[in-house]
């Protein structure tokens, strides 16, 4: 009967957690509040039958609710993994990047400011309270964790700007491993009793939680993705090895090393986040994360619902102080908010290290600082503890439970009108007015299409013509509130114009993953990309879209470290990796832009006018010539390498179109299921051998490039191979410097592509493709009269001096241009008094 009572019981909660949703979008309000309350009457329900005389019907569930095994491990070690990892799995990680220094600070150093406020007010009323210091540290670092199931489900279901809630959501992703961590350090000096510790005993214990369960996390992470790799046929395994991943890592870092399991699942979540889209097929992924968004769901329900039902208990033994304690923490946490939200960050973004969050943003994450199961959770831990004086269990347990219900009572209610009141849920005017005309060219274009489909479908004459009438009306009170809207400036209507092309990317972006064109990292990275495009130009209109559209196509800081390591250390593997993705992320983004252009005639035209369209033509034509530059840059450097990839990208659209047709022919009838079958294994063979992008090798590209010079034509195969392999391949950006002014010359240069400028002191001179320099200093041994700087991005071929000197006296091409060059500077040079190459070697 037991067994029949707890399944019951179980069955009950999901039915709870199901119907959440729906009744807190009939009374709009969250659905983690709905849960709270449905938990915490369930709770008083259950205890008030326990020792009620009414009747005894109901005891039996009634004893099954109170006597669930609900204790801390519950929470800790099987839904909070469960719940974060989740959160983490699927969360848009590469933008989360672009907020990383916010998310970062109020994950961090708020945590760190709000244990030690709450943890030092609590502390001035000790007398009456009679905790130590560090037990209010302990207090402040339970009460500084957001859980992220009732913040990314409260910010998800209210309408709140994507940055606001991509903001929030990180940083109650991120925010439970740093509290988790003060809490652990706290907790072991208040319950084993470590008098007065010191700050470096603090300062050594805490790196090793973070770092030590990041480690632990990301390790376990990379170790089960070349498993899941291993797994490509089957993906119901890959799900289920990586929902074995959260609690494994987990129980790892906390009881084996001594780390942060919290902070080792957020790693191994993020890690898995990053590599799935690269190294698994898109159902795969698909699978995954539809997977992880379910049983994330069922976790953040049933910790809600779980937690919420301790309450009562919790809250059996309050008296009127309490409720002061419970007021002091509630203003502590909230001051130490508002320090990091309107001091900290304002300031950080000053000093430009920090993007910019609008005051009105900053309010809204103030007040939607919600805690919840995690924060009773680690209440319970200490309740549960037979080494925490009875005292102090108390008083946590009241602190934390009144904490987390005025959040989630008071502020998980208000939030959605906290966000009205800034005007977060609002359309700005201008999209106002551009709505209006938008619905207005949307109907107008519907009637131009109705009439002749009503014909099409053989229905009745007056039932059409009254039909059509009635749209008629709509559409001409469409047209009256587009003129009465208010104008709308041309500098307005191009933002707007700009933002709907870069949406409009977005989209062909999607559709060419959609039809497996793309491979999912491109694809995230370009629709990232994209993202980036439209927020930029919502905030700074065409200067901010151009901007940041060519800074798309500049060199990164990781691609100036990738040449560092192949010109100084000779590893060529991370920038030929880079530089083929790169090559890839122009192609696809060449063919992109070019089709935007029937975008604007056929959509922005009729809404913004020809001359906005003109102009928006203009911008876009700007970008194709830029794309078309840097890719032709890298044409130059890596000669047939862009072929490769132009081909490629075409036998992937084929093939794309084919898979088209062939569906068509099945819903046609044309095509049975058998047929059908055996050419969709084809087709994805086919697809398979062009999934692995061409790899781009360095060494044979510079064979190529030693044929491009005229210098070296009349050499067979085997001696420019034999050359190529003794030249030292150099790439350089613009600005830097190859030569200094005064320098000893050591070896001569090869402009492979690219172009340099010679400065001496009475001249400047540009050398190009094709053209070398180093040369008449190394022979005349002499200091150079002048610098060799960079113009464009450069790609050289570098030769020792004892190798050139063998190859002079090999290469009558190569001695001619040397005399030639020599006698256009007006120096003389004499070849034939060059010492012996091997005695320069």
């Amino acid at each position: 009967m037991d067994i029949i009572i707890i399944t019951a019981t179980v069955a009950s909660l999901f039915a709870l957690i199901g119907l959440a949703e729906p009744v807190a979008e009939r009374l709009r309000l969250p659905a983690t509040v709905i849960l709270a309350i449905f938990g915490i009457a369930l709770g008083t329900a259950a205890a008030f039958l326990l020792h009620s005389e009414m009747t005894n019907a109901l005891d039996g569930l009634a004893r099954a609710i109170v006597n669930l095994p609900i204790r801390s491990n519950l929470f800790l070690y099987v839904f909070l993994p469960m719940l974060i990892f989740a959160v983490a799995l699927t969360i848009d990680l590469r933008r989360m990047l672009d907020d990383w220094v916010p998310i970062l600070v109020l994950a961090v150093v708020a945590v760190v400011v709000s244990t030690l406020a709450v943890g030092f007010a609590l502390h001035a009323i000790q007398p009456a309270l009679g905790l130590s210091l560090m037990a209010c540290l302990m207090v402040g670092a339970i009460v500084s964790t957001t859980d992220p199931s009732a913040v990314v489900g409260i910010f998800r279901a209210t309408p709140a700007p994507q940055r606001l809630a991509r903001i929030v959501e990180g940083e109650s992703l991120l925010n439970d491993a740093a509290a988790i961590a003060l809490f652990s350090l706290f907790f072991a000096y208040v319950a084993f009793g470590i008098p007065n510790p010191t700050p470096m005993e603090a300062v050594l214990r805490f790196p090793w939680l973070i770092l030590g369960g990041a480690g632990v996390g990301w390790l376990a992470a990379r170790l089960v993705m070349a498993g899941l790799v291993r797994l490509g046929e089957h993906p119901l395994g890959q799900v289920s090895i990586t929902v074995a991943l959260p609690f494994l890592v987990f129980i790892l870092a906390e009881t084996v090393l001594g780390a942060s399991g919290v902070v080792a699942v957020v790693a191994a979540g993020l890690t898995l986040n990053f590599l799935a889209p690269g190294k698994l097929s898109p159902p795969a992924v698909t699978k995954l994360r539809d997977t992880w968004d379910l049983l994330g769901y069922w976790a953040g329900g049933l910790i809600f619902v779980l937690a919420a039902l301790l309450i009562p208990q919790l809250l059996a033994d309050v008296r009127p102080f309490d409720l002061v304690m419970v007021g002091v923490t509630v203003l502590a946490a909230l001051a130490a908010r508002a320090v990091i939200l309107f001091g900290l960050l304002p300031l950080m973004a000053w000093l430009r290290l920090s993007p910019r969050v609008e005051p009105r943003y900053r309010s809204a994450i103030l007040w939607g600082g919600l805690r919840g199961a995690v924060t009773l959770a680690l209440a319970l831990a200490v309740t549960e503890s037979v080494r925490i004086p009875t005292d102090i269990k108390r008083q946590v347990g009241i602190i934390a439970t009144g904490l987390t219900l005025f959040t989630l009572i008071v502020q998980g209610t208000t939030l959605r009108m906290v966000i009205s009141w800034l005007g977060l849920d609002r359309l700005a005017p201008l999209d106002r007015a551009l709505s209006a005309q938008v619905v207005a060219v949307a109907l107008q274009s519907v009637r131009e299409t109705v009439s002749e489909t009503a014909r099409d479908l053989g229905l009745a004459r007056e039932t059409v013509r009254d039909e059509a009438k009635r749209f008629a009306e709509r559409v001409d009170r469409a047209v009256d509130r587009a003129e009465e809207a208010a104008e709308i400036p041309d500098r307005d209507r191009i933002t707007l114009g700009l933002v709907a092309l870069a949406g409009r990317e977005r989209d062909l972006i999607l559709e060419q993953f959609r039809e497996r064109i793309l491979p999912p990292r491109l694809a995230n990275r370009m629709l990232a990309d994209a993202d980036r495009l439209i927020e930029a130009t919502r905030s700074g209109g065409r200067l901010a879209y151009l901007h940041t559209a060519r800074t798309r196509l500049r060199a990164t800081r990781g691609q100036w470290f990738e040449e560092f390591l192949h010109n100084r250390l000779g590893l060529s593997g991370p920038l030929g990796n880079h530089t083929a993705e790169r090559f890839e992320r122009l192609v696809t983004l060449r063919d992109v832009l070019r089709d935007l252009h029937g975008f604007i005639d056929t959509r922005i035209r009729r809404i913004h006018g020809k001359r906005v369209a003109d102009l928006l033509h203009d911008v876009l034509e700007r970008r194709v010539e830029e794309t078309d530059k840097a890719l032709d840059g890298l044409k130059l450097q890596f000669p047939g390498y862009a072929e490769q990839l132009e081909r490629r990208l075409i036998r992937q659209i084929v093939l794309a179109q084919e898979e088209r047709e062939y569906a068509a022919l099945v819903e046609d009838g044309l095509i049975g299921p058998e047929l059908r079958s055996a050419l969709m294994a084809d087709i994805a063979a086919r697809r398979q051998a062009l999934a692995t992008r061409p790899p781009l090798d360095l060494a044979l590209q510079k064979a190529e490039l030693v044929g491009q010079f005229p210098l070296f034509a009349d050499m067979d195969d085997a001696g420019r191979r034999a050359l190529a392999r003794r030249l030292r391949t150099v790439y350089a950006r613009p600005g830097e410097v190859l030569m200094r002014r005064g320098e000893m010359p050591r070896r001569v240069w090869f402009i492979a592509s690219g172009a340099v400028e010679v400065d001496r002191r009475n001249h400047k001179q540009r050398l190009g493709r094709g053209e070398m320099f180093g040369h008449l200093a190394l022979l005349k041994r002499a200091p150079r009269q002048g610098q060799v700087v960079a113009l464009t991005h450069c790609t050289l071929l570098a030769l020792e001096e004892s190798r050139f000197l063998r190859l002079l006296s090999r290469n009558d091409a190569l001695r001619q241009e040397v005399i030639d060059s020599a006698g256009r500077r007006g120096m003389p040079l004499d070849l034939d008094a060059l010492p012996d190459p091997a005695a320069a070697q």
